[in-house]
């Protein structure tokens, strides 16, 4: 037995891979498929992610936070926060950039809203109550200043965020976000029981909740619906709470409340990203938030985009979020590559260039 052992350690890991198959050396070697050339079945060492953690976190004020941590430890930090009625998970969604996301560095992390998901529901609490818990999530794990992402209803979250400590946001930026300014949603006059009837029968079903029209950019993405179902269910259901549209109620409400925060100390640059098309987030809240922020954002504006331009144009963000805002993502040759803006703007003149990962063409 020793003397096997020896031997075993004793060859190459060519040839210990082969043993380990289930063979002689030998036998394995000549057994191996001509088409495969020099290739071996390989087992790996270490497990392929299944997507973001969810971590729970006792804060101060006694409540439990469940917040993801995805990326490296000594990236750039991004707090991504997602639209209305989604989980911790939900930048799970954006995994299909996530190669692209590991490259520029990026640690994206997400704080779950009160009564989705794995967060218990309180009735009482607020925005600024989610910014303070997001903050303090943010300390235990060592971030000082911070990259925010806002997509959608995460929008009057990210404004209560960066009024409360605008010293220590990087940059912000915001994805067809929801403004906490200007005129109120149409729904705001309803009762709680009535549109707690018309908003059931969509989070019961998040199919319904995440459907996009059928010429949404999203279909192009590999296994994108399944991956928001998974995210509606885990909101809705999560802790056995079987589609209780209280905590969406609440979260609606609480974007009627006028006026947002003030934003006249956050000196960090913006990003504004709107779909021309957009019908849910009109472009017009453009000038909403322009009017609240003390200086000139980036606004991109893409024609090619609805409700869905923060996922059509993700890669554009991850580079912006990178610190990369004067460069411009571009497809050309079936290559993709960030190219300096001005020179982006006279290569789409040709036909071959499309704005975006080359993905998008395929």
């Amino acid at each position: 037995m020793k003397r096997s052992v020896r031997i075993a350690f004793a060859t190459s890991a060519a040839a210990l891979a082969a043993m380990l198959l289930g063979g002689s050396v030998t036998g394995a070697a000549a057994s191996a498929p001509e088409a495969a050339g020099d290739q071996r079945p390989r087992i790996q060492d270490d497990f392929d992610s299944l997507g973001p953690e969810v971590k729970a976190a006792r804060l101060d004020s006694g409540r439990t936070a469940h917040y993801t941590d995805a990326g490296p430890r000594n990236g750039r930090p991004v707090l991504f926060i997602g639209g209305t009625g989604t989980s911790a998970r939900a930048a799970h969604m954006t995994d299909f950039f996530r190669s692209t996301r590991e490259s520029l560095g990026l640690r994206l992390i997400s704080v779950e809203r009160n009564g989705f998901g794995d967060t218990e529901y309180d009735p009482k609490l607020g925005a600024a109550d989610f910014a303070e818990d997001a903050w303090q999530v943010l300390d235990r794990l060592g971030v000082g200043k911070v990259t925010v992402v806002a997509i959608s209803g995460g929008g009057p979250y990210a404004a209560e965020l960066a009024a409360r400590a605008p010293t220590r946001v990087r940059a912000l930026h915001l994805a067809a976000a929801l403004p906490p300014y200007g005129a109120r949603p149409d729904y705001c006059g309803l009762s709680d029981s009535v549109l707690a009837k018309e908003l059931r029968g969509q989070i019961a079903d998040p199919r319904k909740w995440w459907a996009f029209p059928d010429d949404s950019p999203t279909k192009k993405i590999p296994g994108f619906a399944d991956t928001a179902f998974e995210d509606g269910a885990r909101t809705y259901n999560q802790r056995g709470q079987k589609a209780d549209p209280a905590p969406q109620v609440h979260e609606q409400k609480l974007y009627c409340k006028r006026p947002g925060p003030d934003l006249s100390a956050l000196t960090a640059p913006v990003y504004l990203y709107s779909g021309k098309k957009d019908t849910t987030v009109p472009p017009s809240t453009l000038a909403t938030w322009k009017a609240q922020l003390p200086g000139k954002p980036v606004v991109r504006s893409y024609a090619d985009s609805g409700h869905d331009v923060q996922y059509r144009h993700w890669d554009q963000i991850l580079a912006d979020l990178a610190g990369y805002g004067d460069r411009t993502v571009v497809c050309r040759d079936g290559h993709s590559g960030m190219v300096p803006a001005q020179a982006a703007r006279r290569m789409l003149s040709d036909r071959r260039v499309t704005l975006g990962s080359c993905a998008w063409q395929k």
